[in-house]
This record gives structure tokens, sequence and C-alpha cells, in this order.
């Protein structure tokens, strides 16, 4: 069976199905195999869900003619979904970056929704599997797509272009992560310029943050669209203080200025907002209306979140990290003027070689802004400096430690490699 030969089905049950327990009538599911799973052996529980077909690419699965043989079910699941792609006439804006990619798409998502129905990433599901899914979701109703792509080797970008095959995209930014899996900076910056490179050689529209000394370079002489402060069609007249993160814009660099308002924490999103601002009005919103969907959008899973508990206010920013993201985190932080601030520090994961300097280098910044620091993780424990802290292994252990001795009135940062579970300290905060 080929996906062009099964569309037709596909077009009658499109709901796809990669997951047995979320098997529900009507759906199709599709087996998938992984490391230490074969996902083959589900087929029969997601008909008995409801599936009206299971695509297997085992024989020896197959029991009846609800059953579909493929050559392979994750090459199926992406076939499909370029396939579905190509007969979809609607601009497809594709974004990937270092930090705040998420952040920056449901940003876009909210203005767009304003004027066009969309579809968009849901959550994370930003990868090989991910992006195919979101494809498969879109439906004749809607107008434009909405893509988030990352990636932690080189190839992956390119791969899910050509599975989306964009006509728009950006990239947020590009910083240290995923050294491990990239090699090296310069890795990193080839891996995320495979996105420009796509959009470069289909004549697409980039859009890109002028300030960014990285993504200007790989513009070149490419007529992209600019944001960010500087960039001819706007600046920033004055970045305001206090935790949510608000600014006055002046679109047309002429004095005729408007206030963004937002609920996300950190300087480092007014990029981020910017970009959005930039592809509302691409797609012909107004700034009222874009500053009015930017506030009302609430961030959630650890990004960017104020969360005021009974005893402290916290910055939840701990769904993931690397050297750039947190040394923006702390620099932020520590020049937000209130007194009584702890910052809650975790490993920084899939470093690779370069994690002991990397390591090393946050404990020299948080020595040379002076904040009071506790750090959590194993790659931690190993710099020397971090004895002059207060050090945990593992979060349970620093849960433990502070349900014992409680903090008040605090603010109190937590930044960290989703794998270090900050969310479990939160807790007892």
């Amino acid at each position: 069976m080929t996906p062009e030969s099964f569309y037709q089905e596909y077009l009658k049950f499109p709901d796809i199905c990669i997951d047995s327990r979320a098997a529900k009538p009507g759906s199709v599911f599709i087996a998938l195999n992984g490391e230490n799973f074969n996902g083959n052996a589900y087929a029969a529980k997601a008909l008995e869900s409801g599936c009206v077909k299971a695509l297997v690419d085992e024989s020896e699965w197959i029991k009846d003619d609800r059953y579909v043989l493929v050559d392979d079910g994750l090459t199926f699941l992406q076939d499909l979904a370029r396939y579905h792609r190509q007969q979809l006439n609607i601009p497809v804006l594709a974004l990937t970056g270092t930090n705040g990619k998420t952040t920056t798409k449901e940003l876009i998502a909210s203005v767009l929704s304003a004027k066009h129905q969309i579809i968009y990433t849901s959550g994370n599901l930003n990868n090989h599997i991910g992006v195919p899914l979101t494809i498969l979701r879109a439906r004749n109703h809607h107008e434009v797509l909405v893509i988030e792509m990352g990636a932690n080797h080189g190839g992956e970008i390119e791969l899910l272009c050509a599975i989306a095959q964009p006509t728009m995209g950006l990239i947020t930014n590009i910083g240290q992560a995923h050294l491990e899996g990239f090699g090296s900076f310069e890795g990193v910056i080839k891996a995320k310029n495979e996105l420009f490179d796509y959009l470069k050689a289909n004549k697409a529209a980039i859009f890109f943050n002028q300030s960014d000394k990285i993504l200007s370079r790989l513009i070149g002489d490419y007529p992209a669209h600019p944001y960010g402060q500087g960039s001819q069609q706007s600046s920033i007249i004055e970045v305001l203080d206090g935790l949510y993160h608000c600014f006055n814009f002046d679109p047309g660099g002429e004095g005729d200025t408007i206030r963004i308002e937002t609920r996300l924490v950190g300087a480092y999103n007014l990029s981020n907002v910017l970009a959005a601002i930039e592809i509302g009005r691409y797609f012909g919103i107004s700034l009222q209306v874009a500053a009015k969907r930017i506030l009302e959008y609430e961030p959630g899973m650890n990004r960017s979140q104020l969360k005021k508990t009974n005893s402290n206010t916290l910055i939840l920013d701990a769904y993931n990290a690397n050297p750039s993201s947190m040394r923006e985190a702390i620099l932020n932080f520590s020049a937000i003027r209130q007194e009584n601030k702890l910052a809650i520090l975790g490993d920084m994961l899939e470093l690779g070689e370069f994690s002991h300097d990397a390591h090393k280098d946050i404990l020299d910044l948080i020595k040379e802004v002076g904040l009071e620091c506790i750090l959590v993780g194993p790659e931690f424990l190993k710099i020397k400096a971090a004895k002059s802290f207060l050090c945990f292994p593992d979060s349970l252990k620093a849960a433990a430690y502070l349900k014992a001795r409680p903090f008040t009135n605090k603010l109190i940062l937590l930044k960290g490699s989703r794998g270090i579970r900050l969310e479990e300290i939160s807790e007892v905060l």
C-alpha cells in the first residue's frame, strides 16, 4: 500500500493515531516502532478501541481486512503527510531556532487566529513524527498552517522541510544547544540554516530578526522581511521594567508608539513578540489587534510562566535549558529590581564534551552578577566552583531540603533542562 493509493481512505477517516491508548472511533492507527517497543503489537488494541484501519509493517500481525500492510510505518506516515501537504493550497509557515521557537509559534498562532482559520503544532510535537501528524490535522477550511521544527542532529530540518514544504519561515535564533548531537556550534548553525536554504531555493518569504548578527549573516542579500530593534519598519523606543515584559513600540520609527503588554516573563521574549507582530502584519492584521492577541496569550508548560504561590513568586522557565538560554535567563533575572531573589538552576543536558566548560561559565556568571543560587544536577556538582553554592544531585533531594526549610516572600527563578524535573521543586515553594 502506498500513501497515494491510501489517500482517499485517509480523506474519509482523517484522524491519525499512533498510540493505541489514544485511539477513538473512526480513526486510523499507524504502527510505529522504537528501540524498546513494536507498534505493530498494539494494532489489535487500537482496532478494539474503534480504529477503522490499522496500518502495520509486519505481515504476521494481520488478522483480517481491517489491517493494511505498508513497507515502513514511519516512512508511510511521513509520505502520507507530504502528499496531503501537496493537496493544500495554503501558506505554510515553518519556524525553528535554539530558543523561543515554541513561544514564538504560540504567539504567531494567537495573532493569526484573529483573522484566519489556522492549524499549528500542538505543544512541542516538532520532530519527524510530530510534524507529519500536524500536517495531517489540516482540513479544507484551514487557511494557514504553522509548523514548528525541532532538531538535535544535522539533516533533520532538511527532512522536515521536504515533508512540510513551507512557503515562508523564520529562525528565532541560533545558540549553543544539543552540542552532543550537532558536534559544535558551527554544526548548530549549519543545521538551523537548512530552513533558510530550503526557503531560498524555493524563493519563499523569510522573516528574520535584524538585531541578530548570525541570522543577518545567513540572510545575506536575500530579500527578506526584517523585524527587531532598528529595522526599517519599526523601532523599540523604551523597554519598560516589570516582571511581565512590556514595551513601547514604534511601528514606523516616527514616534507614533503603541504600548505592547505581555504575560511573558523576560526581556528575551522581545524578539518572539516582534516576530508575531511582523508576521501578523504580513497577513493583514493590524498592530492594535496583534497587541490585543499578544496580551491574551498566557504561556504554559513551564515556559516563561509567572506563578504566585502562598509563600513565593515563581518564574518557571524549566522546560528546557542550554548555555545561551541559561545566560539570558540569569541576566534578565539579575536585572529585575526586586529584593529577596533566588535562582534555582538545573543542569543543561545534551552538551557532551562541552558540558564541563558550559556549566563552569554559568557558575562564573552567577558569581559575577551576585545571585543567591541553588544548583541541581550531577553536571553542576562536577564543577569545583559549585562547592560555594548549595548543591543537590537531583530535584527530589532539593525539594526535600526546601520542604524542611521553606522560603517565604522570595522571587524565585527555576531554570534547567527538562530532564532535571525542576517542576518537582516548584511544588514545595
